[in-house]
């Protein structure tokens, strides 16, 4: 089994029925899609013994029985299916559309920023939905989406007391990277917008509205059309806009 301490790609254990692949230390696209392609691969077909792959920014735990599959083949699999990354197919992006209304009760911690970056709120907003951001993984709360790409000049640090209770559908800044809170926790990141969608409901058959390797763009929205989207929300009426682009970047 690879375990090299000062080199990768390694995979080392992590507990009796687990593996934890790492490709790099430092988070980078390009790194980030090779692990999503490599589980695509190790889920793509059945095999026994293998539960689950979780992606994380540089690295993915491979969780398996240990009674049915045995380590040694299992990280031999993986290295080989790295190894023949080139080959492997690249789908087409998906760009998940996300309404959002800035500022104001919305989004408290806009004047903050605004501050912090010499910008005015206006100049927060165009900056902040201008871009296309990647999701390198869902963490922390079921469905919280840690975005990549944002234009550096909108870089914040996060608050130096956590508030105790952010509303779901906050649309935050921590550092270099923005999120959405999906559902009502404590939270440190300074708040500049809210959407109306669900991004996270067990009841339904896709829980989780924005996935790793998913692509967003935030729109921004008036406080009338949010009022109106979240009533098509309720009503189970409103249909997320996700749109296909070109093959993943």
């Amino acid at each position: 089994m690879t375990d090299l301490s000062n080199h990768f790609p390694r995979i080392r254990c992590a507990g009796e029925g687990a593996l934890l692949l790492e490709l790099s230390d430092r988070i980078d696209m390009e790194v980030n899609l090779k692990l999503h392609r490599i589980r695509e691969s190790l889920m793509s077909k059945p095999r026994a013994g293998l539960i689950e792959c979780v992606v994380a920014y540089s690295s993915m735990a491979v969780y398996y029985d240990p009674l049915v599959m045995d380590p040694e083949a299992l990280s031999s699999t993986i290295m080989t299916l790295l190894n023949q990354g080139a080959q492997m197919g690249r789908g087409q992006r998906e760009v998940v559309h996300i309404p959002v209304c800035y500022g104001g009760e919305m989004g408290p911690d806009i004047e903050t920023v605004a501050s912090h970056t010499g910008l005015s709120e206006d100049e927060v907003v165009r900056r902040h939905s201008s871009r296309e951001y990647y999701c390198y993984m869902v963490g922390f709360t079921p469905g919280f989406p840690y975005l990549g790409g944002m234009d550096e000049s909108l870089e914040t640090p996060r608050l130096k007391i956590p508030r105790k209770c952010i509303p779901a559908g906050s649309v935050g800044i921590a550092g270099k990277q923005t999120g959405v809170y999906p559902i009502e926790s404590p939270g440190g990141w300074q708040l500049i917008g809210r959407t109306p969608l669900k991004l996270f409901d067990p009841s339904r058959e896709e829980p989780t509205l924005i996935r790793a390797g998913d692509f967003v763009r935030f729109v921004p929205i008036d406080l009338a059309e949010f009022q109106r989207i979240s009533k098509e929300v309720m009503a189970g009426t409103y249909r997320v806009k996700r749109q296909r682009g070109g093959e993943e970047a």
